[in-house]
């Protein structure tokens, strides 16, 4: 039907259109998504709003109806974290030379090159790394990115990745890297971490995540590395920087690119979060030629002493090349980069290790008090942020909490459920949390 604010609705139009690709319908775009995740009904919109002020009330109505993770007491994570957002994080990216800079060169706009390479330097000390770039979608792009790039550079079309990954993100990953690359799995032991027993000349990568799914530290990076290289591949390791206060950076034990999500560096949950991915090389230029997104740099200018702030190496990007770029980037998530920059210039090397350690010792806390009235699974693991309890039935359990005003984590199957706990959880919030579960139990 034709729309009057949707462009090329009108019905000969579309036709047109159609005919023109050779398609007979617009169905045929999506015949590769299965039917039962598509909408096979009109969306339920209200009929359309004559003032402005009926859609605000209309809004405020469906806001009313949620309750977010500030009101209720929340130990939900499982990707998107309840950590502490600083004021000025705020405040920072709502400026205007930031929140609307949708693009630019550097000659025009000063501020926000010069943020990106604050935010690129900094998660370059605290990775120990010296490439890092300017931020992708997410950190499951940022994962499906770094495993392309160690595809290119080794110029094969396996990996192995952990089993230890969430069931969303390894979707991704599947989505991502079909349909030339092909996916093992490496199994998941009783302690938590993943295990390698099988591994070839065959494989471009093994991918190792820590903490994993379950919270837990993987120990054997150094191991992993060893084996990859000595059959000419590559350590991709995802890591949550958050963590990297107390945790040993990946580069230290052999990680050749490092990659993961930066929500945890200042940003809220918004309802899903404000996410944005990071990856990371050291300064081998082969490696770094097969970024697909861009890198910001400093340069000194033809006035002595003065500096400014652009690309690097640019022409590896689809932004020069178009159709001819290793992989399509957009204008991704740059701002949450800055997000990102200004958390980590207020904690600072001695404010990070610190948070590290008051959320180790908040989450062994939590696992120790749920231990009476649950199974805690890997509880003899080092955990950093989250971990995974059994119950006779996720849905009773959570249901139950939920009732007294507690989200008591995210469901992984029927009787597991993963917990969250960060710097915002108090001892009394935990013990709050630990006698509702045996309430409830």
């Amino acid at each position: 039907m034709t729309h009057p604010y949707i462009p090329n609705a009108e019905p000969g139009v579309r036709a047109e259109m159609l005919a023109a690709i050779g398609a007979s319908s617009v169905e045929e775009f999506y015949a590769d998504i299965p039917a039962d995740l598509r909408l096979a009904r009109p969306l339920d919109l209200p009929e359309p709003f004559t003032a402005e002020r009926d859609l605000v009330r209309h809004m405020k109505g469906l806001f009313d109806r949620v309750t977010d993770t500030e009101e209720a007491l929340s130990f939900l994570g499982h990707g998107c974290y309840p950590h502490h957002v600083p004021a000025v994080c705020d405040e920072v990216n709502s400026r205007s030379e930031f929140l609307t800079a949708y693009a630019g060169e550097p000659y025009e706009d000063h501020g926000r090159f010069q943020a990106l390479f604050e935010y690129v330097s900094m998660m370059g000390e605290l990775l120990e790394m010296d490439v890092v770039n300017v931020p992708t979608y997410d950190g499951f792009q940022a994962a499906g990115t770094a495993l392309r790039m160690a595809c290119r550079y080794t110029r094969r079309s396996k990996v192995l990745v952990s089993g230890a990954v969430s069931d969303d993100k390894l979707s991704k990953l599947r989505d991502f890297l079909s349909p030339d690359i092909e996916i093992a799995l490496a199994p998941v032991g009783e302690s938590g971490e993943i295990s390698v027993s099988a591994f070839d000349d065959s494989y471009a990568a093994i991918y190792l995540e820590t903490p994993n799914v379950y919270g837990v530290v993987e120990t054997r990076g150094r191991e992993f590395a060893e084996l990859a290289h000595a059959h000419g591949a590559l350590l991709v390791v995802g890591a949550d920087p958050i963590s990297l206060g107390v945790l040993a950076p990946p580069a230290s034990y052999g990680a050749d690119i490092a990659c993961g999500d930066i929500q945890s560096l200042g940003m809220h949950q918004s309802y899903g979060g404000g996410h944005a991915g990071y990856i990371a090389t050291q300064d081998h230029e082969p490696l770094v030629a097969e970024f697909p997104s861009r890198l910001f740099g400093i340069a000194p200018t033809t006035v002595p002493g003065e500096y400014g702030f652009g690309d690097v190496f640019y022409d590896r990007t689809s932004f020069a090349l178009r159709e001819e770029g290793k992989e399509w980037v957009g204008t991704a998530a740059a701002l949450w980069g800055i997000t990102a920059g200004v958390y980590l210039a207020l904690m600072g090397p001695q404010g990070m290790r610190e948070l590290g350690e008051t959320i180790l010792a908040r989450t062994r806390y939590a696992m120790n008090a749920l231990a009476g009235s649950v199974t805690v699974l890997h509880k003899d693991a080092i955990h950093f942020r989250e971990f995974a309890i059994e119950v006779p039935s996720s849905t009773a359990l959570l249901d139950g909490l939920r009732a007294r005003g507690i989200y008591g984590g995210v469901p992984l199957d029927d009787r597991t459920v993963l917990v969250c706990v960060t710097e915002r959880h108090s001892i009394a919030d935990i013990d709050r949390l630990a006698a509702a579960v045996q309430e409830v139990l």
